[in-house]
């Protein structure tokens, strides 16, 4: 199944930008952020096992593919856990999310189905203004910030991996829900394995509330992704990668009038940037 950049690839790639923002937002306000994240990963276990049962074999060129960007994954998951320990959400989440569009950006210029026309630059150039600009608004960097940054910019690493063996598999042919199922199940063991090594016995004392929040995140993680996966195969990696940070100014928004965040704010009009950058790379693949 292939896509065409068109409308429906940009209401796709906006509906997975609010839900991720959203399952970050669970996984940041966690009571106990590696329990938090053991509950979002043993959601989407559950369901990446039920995608496996529901869709097509997927071969096993791309279970490779699906086993390489779970690999990427699994250090996205602990890099992100990393840097939200020491950073505000509406910092380490644009860090991260910035720099794995930049990564995406440069590599889309080699790969196969994936142009780079003038608007599609245009709109990467607001999207990492608009990221930088959200990174250094607020009080000067501390060395906690400093690490927060770092630990994010890893986490960027990671996204811009992911997001080019997966754009690379789907728009070549991998199935969508069954790739999505494969490269849930062979990431989302991970962090739960963790967490009981950690934890132990403390993990039977774990709030319902919090299991409940924890599970729901994760399916909105995998909610989020198979969209992502979906607008994929269009072939505009680059285009999508971008497109989907507009889920960024949400990000924002919720850590300024919903966490709180004393700098937040402060990073509202350079979120607004970054959302104009979104709207010009909307307008390259309507």
């Amino acid at each position: 199944m292939h896509l065409e950049p068109g409308p429906l690839v940009v209401v796709l790639v906006l509906l997975a930008a609010v839900l991720h923002a959203t399952w970050n937002a669970i996984a940041h306000t966690a009571e106990d952020r590696l329990v938090g994240f053991a509950l979002i990963s043993t959601s989407t276990l559950v369901l990446g096992a039920v995608c496996v049962l529901l869709g097509e074999p997927v071969g096993w060129h791309y279970f490779w593919l699906a086993a390489l960007s779970a690999s990427f994954h699994v250090a996205y998951l602990l890099l992100l856990m990393a840097s939200y320990h020491v950073a505000d959400l509406s910092r380490a989440y644009p860090v991260s999310r910035g720099t794995g569009v930049a990564l995406t950006g440069l590599a889309s210029v080699v790969l196969p189905r994936s142009p780079l026309g003038p608007a599609v630059v245009v709109g990467l150039a607001l999207v990492v203004v608009g990221l930088v600009g959200v990174t250094l608004a607020g009080p000067p960097l501390t060395q906690r910030d400093r690490l927060g940054i770092a630990t994010a910019l890893g986490t960027g690493v990671a996204i811009a991996g992911y997001t080019v063996v997966d754009g690379l598999s789907v728009s070549g042919g991998a199935p969508v829900l069954a790739y999505a199922g494969w490269l849930m199940l062979l990431q989302s063991w991970v962090v739960p394995a963790y967490a009981v090594a950690k934890r132990g016995r403390a993990l039977l004392a774990v709030p319902r509330r919090q299991v409940l929040q924890g599970l729901l995140g994760g399916a909105v993680s995998l909610v989020a992704y198979g969209l992502v996966l979906l607008a994929q195969t269009s072939g505009a990696l680059a285009a999508v990668a971008a497109l989907r940070e507009v889920g960024i100014a949400f990000g924002v928004l919720i850590g300024a009038f919903v966490l709180h965040e004393s700098a937040a704010r402060q990073r509202l009009l350079p979120a607004l940037v970054l959302t104009g950058g979104a709207v010009v790379l909307a307008l390259s693949l309507a």
